[in-house]
């Protein structure tokens, strides 16, 4: 049974009156929707959803939730595989009606509200054939993606999320309003740059555009024996290429689409995907050597931008468990270590075994962001979604054995966006144990009762 919690129906009706949006609680229509998570193995009921419409709207719900005790969830694209955008008995701070996204071409910017999902921010400027770095599917939140760092398929081009990130409003765990910027609270706003929502919920974010007038991507699927030659091809291409190249090779059930033959559905394959920042005649060059290994599906097109960000959408309700290893290196005893597990996938799941590369513009980024793993040219990401609960202990298992087969490469360094639950120890090796007493010192100085502590938590500073 969840924890209850019991709400005076004074304080109820206070916040009912202060918010321009609509407040739910347990038994009220609309509430069992709203509760739902992407996530489908958490099923938590919050005492109270204030979905907020406004700035005002915030700030009031965050006081409400101090002034009744509750503990505080915050939802933005409600896609953490950890399900911290919810809570059991406590507060949901819900983002999701301010999702306007403003794109500003003649100055090269776009203003993204904190509910905002990466469909609207992508649609928003696509018709200027403008982007910014975004997530690898459509669903993610904007503002969690990038304050975690947030890495996509342009990273290499245009660097991470975060290193486009111009400014952020954010309510405080005080209800005030702030800016953070590099010339105003820029201790703060270096913190944002990794350190997602420890220090209040951000409102607003204005982000750096660039221009894209194509984008293209050349996807291959290969019997998974072909795994070893594929990866290294892959390898190759990454190690050698020019920056608008990115992708990845993963190894899945080969999904029911119209260029998957019939006989290959539900098969186990192994994929490369090459995404360019450019036409598909540039592209078709460069993925040849992939291309001469006699894929069994070929597939080379030039797409929208907001399209290709919609192409590894997995839907919502799935159970989901992920994580991650970043690597300092990836010899060719890795490449068959990866290979051997993705022809073991647990059956009966969608699980996705994946190699994603960095370098380019992430490598060449700040390196006092608290971002210790963009300097890893390679990252592992199990990524295991499944239906029946049944699966949940060998989904599980297999995810912690990717892990395990990846440790002799790993740099300890992780994505933290990347990763659900794992322990302090990987949430300080998330944000660079050097950078940890700094980021302490932030969450001091903006939330030192810890009140937005559900999240990668860094605990604050203890008072001199």
């Amino acid at each position: 049974m969840a924890p209850q919690s019991t709400v005076p129906d004074t304080a109820l009706a206070g916040l009912r009156e202060d918010l321009a949006g609509e407040v739910l609680v347990p038994g009220d229509p609309g509430y069992d929707e709203a509760r739902r998570i992407h996530n489908g193995m958490i099923d938590r009921r919050p005492a109270v959803i204030a979905q907020c419409a406004t700035q005002a709207d915030v700030s009031n719900a965050i006081l409400f939730g101090r002034e009744t005790g509750l503990p505080v969830a915050v939802r933005g694209g409600g896609h953490s595989v950890a399900g911290v955008s919810s809570v059991d008995g406590g507060l949901v701070v819900d983002l999701r009606r301010m999702h306007a996204v403003v794109a500003d071409p003649e100055h090269m910017t776009v203003r993204v509200e904190g509910g905002a999902l990466m469909s609207h921010l992508d649609r928003a400027t696509q018709p200027f054939h403008l982007a910014t770095t975004g997530g690898r599917v459509s669903t993610t939140g904007v503002a969690g993606f990038t304050l975690g760092g947030g890495s996509g398929w342009m990273e290499r081009k245009f660097g991470l999320a975060c290193d486009n990130l111009l400014s952020v409003e954010l309510i405080t765990a005080e209800g005030r309003h702030v800016v953070a910027s590099a010339e105003e609270n820029p201790e703060l706003f270096w913190a944002l740059h990794g350190g997602g929502g420890n220090f209040g919920v951000a409102t607003s974010l204005t982000l750096r555009l660039h221009e894209l007038p194509a984008t293209s991507f050349a996807l291959m699927l290969f019997p998974p024996r072909s795994g070893p030659d594929v990866v290294r091809a892959f390898r190759t291409l990454l190690e050698t290429g020019p920056d608008e190249v990115g992708g990845g090779v993963l190894y899945f059930p080969a999904p029911p689409e119209p260029f998957v033959p019939t006989h290959l559905v539900g098969q186990l394959v192994c994929s490369a995907l090459v995404t360019y920042a450019g036409p598909v005649a540039g592209l078709r060059h460069l993925a040849g050597p992939l291309s001469a290994l006699r894929p069994v599906v070929d597939l080379v097109q030039e797409v929208p931008y907001a399209d290709l960000q919609c192409m590894l959408d997995d839907p919502p309700g799935l159970r989901n468990y992920w994580s991650a290893e970043y690597l300092g290196s990836f010899p060719d005893e890795a490449v068959d270590v990866f290979c051997a597990r993705g022809e073991r996938l647990p059956e009966g799941t969608a699980t996705q075994h994946v190699l994603f590369p960095l370098g380019g513009a992430v490598a060449r980024g700040p390196a006092d962001y608290p971002l210790p793993w963009r300097s890893d040219p390679w990252a592992v990401h199990p990524f295991a979604t499944w239906e029946d609960p049944a699966a949940d202990g060998r989904a599980i298992q297999w995810v912690h054995d990717v892990r395990t087969d990846m440790r002799p490469w790993t740099s300890d360094a992780v994505y933290l966006n990347f990763i659900g639950t794992e322990g302090e120890q990987r949430v300080v090796a998330g944000f660079g144990a050097g950078n940890y007493p700094r980021l302490a010192a932030v969450k001091a100085a903006y939330d030192p009762d810890n009140v937005f502590r559900l999240n990668h938590n860094i605990v604050p500073a203890a008072a001199a």
